[in-house]
C-alpha cells in the first residue's frame, strides 16, 4: 500500500494523535514530516522563546519515532512545495495533519485541500488541539460566543472522547527514507542566550508533558482553586507551553482529571479540578475568537477601542521601562523580569502587568501583546490574543475598561509576603514584607539596612497611581464621548 504522510505542526506527540493514528489504521508505511513555514502558517514569526521550545520539542519527538523504528523528516519552506517533493520520492498517496485555527494556519490548511487532492493526493485533517471545533459551537442566533460562560455550559455539555491509544511495536516505515534536514538547520537557537536558563525549568516535548501533568494532578489539583492566584507558590500546571505546541491534548487532560476521582462518579472531582478545567475552557474559547474573528490579533473586537486614545510615549521610555522590568513597582518588575528569566510569567501577575501597560501607561494593548508574543515559550495567538483584549476592555467578556488594577494592593493581595517580588527582583531581598511592594514610602533607615538605593539600584515608580488612573478613566470617558 502506498504510504501516508503525517505532517506534524503544533501536535508533537505520539498518543492521543488523532492525524498519526489514522494513518497507522489506513496501512502501509507512515512517513512523519515537519516543515519550518512561518511565513505562511503564522501571523508574526514565532519570537526567541518560542523557537528555542520548538527546538527541543521536533527533538523529542524525533527520539520517539525512532524508538518505534521511525523518524522524524524535517523540511524548510513552503509547506506545499516540500509536501509535493517527499510524495513524489517516496511515491505518498495521502496527507493527514491535525488542524490549527488561527487564521494563517487555516487559509494554509485550505489552500492545500484544494491543490493536493487536484494531483490524486487524499487530504485528511483531524482535530487534535480542542475538546471542541470552534464552528461546532455557537449560541442561539447561531452566532459565535462572545461571553465565556454560555460558551462553557454547551462546551461541556458535549462528550469528551476518550484519548487515542497506540498500539505497542514499530511503526511501518519506507522502503527508503526521503532527504531529511538537520534539525539544527532550522536555526531556531540563533537568538537564544538564555537557553541553559529554560533548560532548568522545562522539560520540551510529550514524556516531559506527562510528568508536568501527573505531578500536578498528583500534588496540586485539589486545592488548586485556592492557591493559583499566588504566584509565590508552585500551585499551578506550568502546561501551557506543552498544551501550545500540542505535546499533550486537552483529551488527555479531561481524562486524568477523571481518572483522579478514582471511580467516586463525582467530576469535577472537586473545587479545584473545576477550577482548573474552567482554565482549559478559557484556551478553548480564545481559539473559538480568533477562528470566528480573525482580525482580533491586531483589532479590537469591541471596535469603538478604535477611537482610545492612547498616550504619547516619546523615544519609547515608558515601554522600554515596562519591557525591562523597571516601573518602580515590584509586582509588575517581578513578573516581567520572570518572564525574562524563564519565558513564562504566572497568569495572576500577567494581568497585573498587563493591565498597567494598558492603564498606568496607557499604552496599546497591542504593543504588550507583541512582546509577549516574542518573549513566551508558551506564545499562543488564541491565549494571547484573548488575554490582552480582555485586560484592555475591548474583547470578548472583558473585564471593564474602568477596573484598573492598582499594583501595590495586588501585591499585598497575592504576595503578602513578598516571596515572589524578592525571587525575581535580587534588589529588594531583605527589604521587609510591609514595604517589599511599594520601597519608595520606606523609611530611609529601612532602604539603607536592605541595601536599596532609589533611583540606584532600584527605580521610584515611573507614574503615580492615582494620578495614572485618574487619566486613564478621562480617556475612557473621551472615547465614548467621541461616538
Amino acid at each position: 500500500m502506498s504510504a501516508t504522510l503525517i505532517w506534524f505542526r503544533q501536535d508533537l506527540r505520539l498518543q492521543d494523535n488523532p492525524a498519526l493514528h489514522a494513518a497507522l489504521v489506513r496501512g502501509g508505511p507512515v512517513v512523519p514530516i515537519f516543515i519550518w513555514d512561518p511565513d505562511n502558517e503564522e501571523r508574526w514569526p514565532p519570537g526567541a522563546a518560542s523557537k528555542w521550545w520548538l527546538h527541543h520539542s521536533l527533538k523529542a519527538l524525533d527520539a520517539s519515532l525512532r524508538e518505534r523504528g521511525s523518524r522524524l523528516v524535517i523540511a524548510r519552506g513552503d509547506s506545499l512545495e516540500e509536501l509535493r517533493g517527499v510524495i513524489k520520492v517516496t511515491g505518498a498517496n495521502a496527507v493527514y495533519w491535525n488542524r490549527r485555527y488561527e487564521p494563517h494556519a487555516v487559509a494554509r490548511e485550505s489552500w492545500l485541500e484544494t491543490a493536493l487532492p487536484s494531483q490524486g493526493v487524499e487530504v485528511k485533517s483531524f482535530n487534535a488541539a480542542l475538546l471542541n471545533e470552534p464552528a461546532a459551537l455557537l449560541n442561539r442566533q447561531g452566532r459565535p460566543f462572545q461571553v465565556f460562560s454560555a460558551y462553557w455550559r454547551q462546551s461541556v455539555a458535549q462528550p469528551v472522547p476518550a484519548p487515542l491509544k497506540l498500539a505497542p511495536g514499530p511503526f511501518p516505515a519506507p522502503v527508503a527514507w526521503p532527504g531529511s534536514l538537520a534539525l539544527d538547520a532550522l536555526e531556531l537557537l540563533t537568538r537564544m542566550p538564555l537557553g541553559a536558563t529554560l533548560a532548568r525549568t522545562w522539560e520540551p516535548g510529550e514524556a516531559g508533558a506527562t510528568r508536568r501533568l501527573r505531578r500536578f494532578i498528583a500534588d496540586g489539583l485539589a486545592d488548586y482553586d485556592e492557591r493559583r492566584d499566588e504566584p509565590g507558590r508552585d500551585a499551578t500546571s506550568m502546561l501551557s507551553p506543552h498544551l501550545h505546541f500540542g505535546e499533550v491534548g486537552p483529551r488527555q487532560i479531561w481524562a486524568a482529571v477523571k481518572a483522579s476521582a478514582r471511580g467516586s462518579g463525582v467530576f469535577p472531582p472537586n473545587k479545584g479540578a473545576g477550577a482548573w478545567l474552567r482554565e482549559l475552557g478559557w484556551r478553548e474559547f480564545a481559539h473559538h475568537l480568533v477562528f470566528h474573528f480573525p482580525q482580533t490579533p491586531v483589532y479590537p473586537l469591541r471596535q469603538d477601542f478604535g477611537r482610545f486614545p492612547w498616550a504619547d510615549d516619546p523615544g519609547g521610555k515608558m515601554l522600554a521601562g515596562w519591557q525591562r522590568g523597571l516601573t518602580g513597582y515590584p509586582i509588575v518588575d517581578a513578573g516581567i523580569r520572570q518572564l525574562a528569566q524563564i519565558g513564562w510569567m504566572h497568569n495572576r501577575v500577567r494581568m497585573i502587568v498587563a493591565s498597567f501597560l494598558v492603564k498606568h501607561l496607557r499604552l496599546p494593548w497591542t504593543q504588550g501583546a507583541a512582546w509577549f508574543w516574542d518573549t513566551l515559550v508558551d506564545a499562543d495567538l488564541a491565549n494571547n490574543t484573548l488575554g490582552w483584549q480582555w485586560t484592555a476592555g475591548c474583547g470578548a467578556d472583558a473585564a471593564p475598561f474602568f477596573r484598573i488594577f492598582a499594583p501595590v494592593l495586588q501585591g499585598q493581595k497575592f504576595d503578602p509576603k513578598g516571596d515572589y517580588v524578592r525571587r525575581w527582583i535580587p534588589e529588594l531581598t531583605r527589604l521587609p514584607a510591609e514595604h517589599v511592594h511599594s520601597p519608595w514610602k520606606a523609611p530611609n533607615h529601612v532602604l539603607a539596612a536592605a541595601g536599596v538605593r532609589l533611583d540606584g539600584n532600584y527605580p521610584r515608580p515611573i507614574v503615580d497611581h492615582a494620578t495614572a488612573r485618574d487619566a486613564a478613566l478621562a480617556a475612557f470617558r473621551q472615547m465614548r464621548l467621541s461616538r
